[in-house]
């Protein structure tokens, strides 16, 4: 192998050479031009030859002071980036200096060789040409750096606001990028005409399709972080119709506090379709009580449950309990927590909450210190033809979990804004189990309360999986309504609520989370069938019994108060004596069973079949025999 006979460090200094010595020499001829056109307009264009004289002292006193002064103030050291306000602030102190070191001598001179003013002109002549020099070789090296190939695409950015900003900076500065940028839109008139790193703003959201065949841009990016859902399909749809593709920033909790890159950008989501941005909360300052507890989650294959047990684990609990009786579900969650899932540590729990027994034997060997309850049945049309599952799973469940943690720090139940108000088996059984917290609540030393919120994007199951796999096979989608609304939140929002509840809830409250404005199921259908590559129609079905119309997250006499956070409404339960569920039969017929559950949902007591005397189920989850005989509904 051939050595290098190049001295050590050479090949460093070369391209700093290269840089610093044409910059300063172009720095003395800008203080030389500058002295020059100062004295020379100082006496009308008419030079005698002692001004000469006088001129040639102070060009080469500025040419020595500009050297020593930016020799020390490291301004050819390869210090500052280019052009940036830190190499404009150095210039500037430099000439500064040297201007008043100049006037300073040339008033101390018995016979001034210059004007007074030469050294103050000249100066400021001097430092306009060091600056404007400065920022036409930024310049130049900004427009090679951007991405130029035949793989680039032409983009147009709408938004020129602080992440649009960010972005273009981005884009600019990849010369192997992607993406060129190579107009802005903005729907602000203020901004028009304005010129951001030399791209230019060309209008608004409805001027895309013009600007797009002006520019033969290939890609429309929306660059505005946490948009409005009904702003981004409108610009998604623009884009479209002027055949091109688009893409999103996505918002600010993805970024988490960093500025957008390039390699951010991506196809909008129902998320940003249907405008739903998750509210983040300081998780970390009100998570502590969960740090060294033993921590039980029920339901823990679910999809509210998973991302429960999740988000417990990053607090470091003293022991994390996943129970489930869904023993492919258990796999599922322990292989996104641990990377492995042999099954075989004591973490995971497969019990049915139906087993009064096992649960109550589970709660006293394990001593759980904070329960989340997940799980339940939660298909709403299922239900309404299988009450008494209802009442086996989501009430008599419950209740068999609230008797067995009568002595837990923290209890929270998992309910619904089908709660509110509720006309559906599911609505009723979950709003039978916050009275049954409740009641818990005035029972156990400890903090027992429900969470209540609405549909959660991508759970499994959910409204928009059924949409999703319609559209992929080909099928119709199928809407109740046209005019049916939900509302709609993340599943990291919905657990960060739960997490939250526990820390500021308190006893027999129901914590409703300020979930926006509902969204009509028909534009999630409308939204998804414009995704899909082939064309699909949308059928409305009509609402199935049980169903509303418009959901309602507070229950008629509940009032909106938002003590301890502004987007959490607390609101008080009133309690469930649970002699009362233990008087259901689940194998009662099923609209009689139903009439019982509405029943059951009424602050007032309950009356079963008033007037008549019916047999009542021994199965319950206290395996107790209890008759009603006295025409009341009272138990005797």
């Amino acid at each position: 192998m051939e050595l290098s006979t190049r001295p050590p460090g050479s090949t460093a200094r070369r391209p700093r050479e290269q840089l610093v010595a044409p910059l300063w020499l172009a720095d003395l001829g800008a203080w030389c031009t500058g002295l020059v056109v100062a004295i020379w307009t100082r006496y009308e264009f008419a030079l005698a030859g002692a001004h000469l004289n006088g001129l040639v002292l102070a060009v080469l006193a500025a040419v020595v002071l500009h050297t020593v002064v930016a020799h020390l103030s490291y301004l050819y050291r390869d210090r500052y980036r280019l052009g940036s306000f830190d190499e404009v602030w150095a210039v500037s102190r430099c000439v500064l200096t040297v201007m008043g070191v100049l006037l300073l001598l040339d008033l101390a001179a018995p016979q001034r060789p210059v004007p007074a003013s030469a050294p103050l002109v000249g100066g400021c002549l001097a430092l306009t040409q060091m600056l404007g020099v400065r920022y036409l070789r930024r310049l130049r090296h900004e427009r090679r750096r951007r991405p130029t190939g035949r793989h680039t695409q032409r983009v147009l950015l709408f938004g020129a606001g602080a992440a649009g900003q960010s972005l273009l900076r981005a884009m600019l500065d990849e010369p192997h990028g992607r993406y060129a940028p190579v107009g802005l839109l903005d729907d602000d008139p203020a901004k028009r005409q304005l010129r951001l790193h030399g791209v230019p703003v060309l209008g608004g959201r409805h001027d895309i399709p013009a600007v797009v065949a002006r520019t033969g841009a290939t890609t429309v990016v929306s660059a505005v972080a946490n948009a409005d859902a009904g702003l981004i399909r409108e610009v998604r749809q623009l884009a479209h119709q002027a055949g091109t593709r688009f893409k999103v920033v996505p918002s600010v909790s993805e970024l988490l506090d960093n500025e957008p890159a390039v390699t951010d950008l991506r196809d909008p989501d129902l998320r940003d379709l249907l405008g739903r941005h998750q509210i983040e909360t300081d998780l970390d300052s009100i998570a502590g009580y969960l740090t060294g507890k033993r921590v039980l989650v029920t339901g823990a294959g679910g999809s509210i449950g998973s991302e429960l047990c999740r988000q417990i684990q990053r607090f470091q609990p003293g022991e994390l309990m996943m129970l489930d009786r869904d023993e492919s579900a258990l796999h599922a969650v322990q292989l996104s927590l641990r990377g492995q899932a042999l099954l075989d540590s004591p973490d995971l729990i497969l019990a049915d909450l139906r087993d009064s027994e096992a649960i109550r034997e589970i709660m006293r060997t394990r001593r759980p210190e904070v329960v989340f309850h997940a799980a339940a049945l939660k298909h709403l049309t299922l239900l309404e033809r299988h009450p008494g599952e209802a009442v086996k799973t989501n009430v008599w469940g419950t209740q068999t979990l609230l008797e067995a943690a009568a002595g837990v720090e923290k209890f929270v139940n998992i309910s619904t804004d089908k709660a509110a108000d509720p006309t559906s088996v599911l609505g009723y059984s979950k709003r039978i189990t916050e009275r049954l917290t409740a009641f818990a609540a005035t029972a156990n030393p400890g903090t027992f309360l429900s969470v209540r919120f609405g549909n959660v994007l991508g759970s499994r199951g959910s409204v928009l999986h059924a949409f999703v796999a319609q559209a992929g096979a080909g099928k119709p989608i199928t809407v109740t309504d046209p005019e049916v609304t939900r509302y709609f939140m993340t599943i990291q929002e919905a657990v960060q609520l739960v997490i939250q509840a526990a820390a500021i809830g308190r006893d027999a409250e129901a914590l409703v989370l300020d979930m926006g404005k509902p969204v009509r199921i028909a534009d999630v259908a409308r939204s998804i069938a414009e995704q899909s590559d082939n064309p699909v129609k949308i059928i409305y079905t009509g609402l199935r019994p049980g169903e509303k119309l418009h959901e309602d997250l507070l229950g008629t006499g509940e009032r909106d108060a938002r003590p301890l956070h502004p987007l959490i409404s607390q609101v008080p339960v009133p309690a469930l004596d649970p002699v009362h569920v233990h008087l259901l039969d689940p194998y009662r017929r099923p609209d009689d069973l139903t009439d019982d559950l509405a029943a059951l949902c009424q602050p007032q007591r309950p009356l079963f079949g008033a007037g008549t005397q019916r047999a009542v189920s021994t199965r319950g989850p206290a395996n107790v025999a209890i008759s009603t005989n006295n025409g009341s509904g009272d138990p005797t």
